[in-house]
């Protein structure tokens, strides 16, 4: 079979019916209250995979789960031995959470092997499809846990170092939910059992939908420096001490927050993008000083020196601020992470396959982590975008059109079956 024809017998039309009622299975494992709240390394978490596998092991695929919590499904090719194809994205999510968000790609990837299986279409190579454990950095500060763990660099030493906002760490966390995270260098992939990896996601953002584009061709993804930031100073009656002998924490803390805006928006950090997503205060009283508050900062940059050099920034500035109040820090980064820039042959074969589907693309940048940042550690990465209405995500108003997914995935089954054929020509 050539390789135009194998393409176009693998990549039949992909119906939006099924992604709908999966999307709403995911969204109904979820803790109670408003939007999705599926916490990586929780029971719903592994509820979600068993979801996952229930639907790759319907179609007759082989499926098991890695010591990092990742599950995965293989198609055997009709090459033995073949290098693998893969496609995937993850399942848990930040609090109150909307539908969409990683659950899309794990659904193209169900659908694109129900495509393939369904067509009778046999690729010459093994083609994967995986559900990542974990991406999310909500619970424990660190995003992209299971596929940081495909590629290798997370140990055990690590997973005792994170801990969530109950203290739980991500070694316990793990247990619980019956994983071995004492074996997670075990579910390091090979590189040389890899062609090529293509993940499925919604924007994030209004690029796509504001250029009425279906398809959005991802040529590189930011990188993302995290700290922890601890003050100390002195808790004490709000009636009773002056303000002069005050060692607020929280108006030092509030000073900080204040410059990360002035750094980020400034004449030489065009792009840059700094958060803080997180303050806790304490004791939290009404008639007390705030003694010690505690804060995140993430730093997003499609720039790796000046991603770094603005972290290390904050932290001087940050300590001069502290100084000045007589109020003590400690500040430990919490993830670090290099911005990618993704292979252009791959980039080439997505927008081909956009192409012969006659569907609008365009190519764009990703402000956001993804699973595929790491697992370019392995082998050659691609991303799809499909449009995000209004640009909104990690709210419960998160919204992804069906028929949008469905031709991503479309778009997803033709770039794999192309890679497909390209090794089956030069093998």
């Amino acid at each position: 079979m050539t390789g135009t024809r194998a393409t176009s017998e693998a990549a039949r039309p992909i119906g939006a019916g099924h992604i709908e009622k999966l999307i709403d299975e995911f969204a109904a494992l979820s803790e109670p209250g408003t939007g999705v709240t599926r916490l990586g390394y929780s029971a719903l978490e592994r509820e979600a995979h068993a979801v996952f596998a229930r639907e790759l092991s319907a179609l007759g695929l082989t499926v098991w789960t890695d010591t990092a919590g990742n599950t995965v499904a293989e198609l055997p090719g009709r090459v033995e031995g073949a290098p693998a194809i893969g496609t995937g994205s993850h399942l848990d999510s930040v609090p109150q959470a909307g539908r969409f968000d990683g659950i899309a790609g794990v659904c193209a990837a169900i659908e694109a092997a129900r495509a393939v299986v369904s067509s009778g279409w046999r690729p010459r190579a093994t083609w994967r499809f995986v559900a990542f454990a974990a991406e999310e950095g909500a619970r424990f500060g660190q995003a992209c846990n299971g596929s940081r763990a495909a590629a290798g660099i997370v140990s055990p030493p690590q997973l005792d170092a994170l801990a969530d906002a109950h203290g739980v760490t991500m070694t316990e966390a793990m247990r619980a939910v019956g994983l071995e995270p004492g074996r997670i260098a075990e579910s390091r992939w090979n590189s040389e059992e890899w062609l090529a990896f293509i993940e499925l996601h919604i924007e994030q953002g209004t690029v796509l939908e504001a250029s009425d584009t279906v398809i959005g061709v991802v040529d590189a993804i930011s990188g993302s420096t995290r700290l922890l930031v601890r003050l100390d100073g002195v808790a004490s009656h709000t009636g009773g001490t002056p303000m002069h002998q005050r060692q607020d924490a929280l108006v030092a803390a509030a000073e900080c927050v204040l410059l990360c805006e002035r750094v980020a928006t400034d004449a030489t950090h065009h792009g840059t993008r700094v958060t803080v997503g997180r303050l806790d205060v304490h004791p939290g009283s009404i008639t007390t000083i705030p003694g010690r508050v505690a804060f995140t900062i993430d730093v997003r940059d499609f720039d790796s020196a000046r991603q770094r050099r603005t972290a290390h920034l904050l932290d001087d500035r940050f300590r001069q601020i502290c100084a000045e109040r007589g109020v003590g820090i400690d500040t430990t980064i919490i993830g670090d992470t290099s911005p990618v820039i993704l292979p252009v042959d791959l980039v080439d074969t997505i927008v081909r396959a956009a192409r012969d589907l006659d569907l609008p693309y365009r190519l764009l940048s990703s402000g956001a982590s993804h699973d595929s940042q790491q697992i370019s550690r392995i082998t050659r990465t691609g991303m799809i975008f499909v449009p995000s209405v209004g640009g909104l995500s990690h709210v419960p108003e998160e919204t992804t059109s069906f028929a949008d997914i469905a031709r991503g995935t479309d778009v997803l089954v033709r770039a794999m079956a192309a890679v497909d054929a390209e090794w089956g020509a030069l093998a």
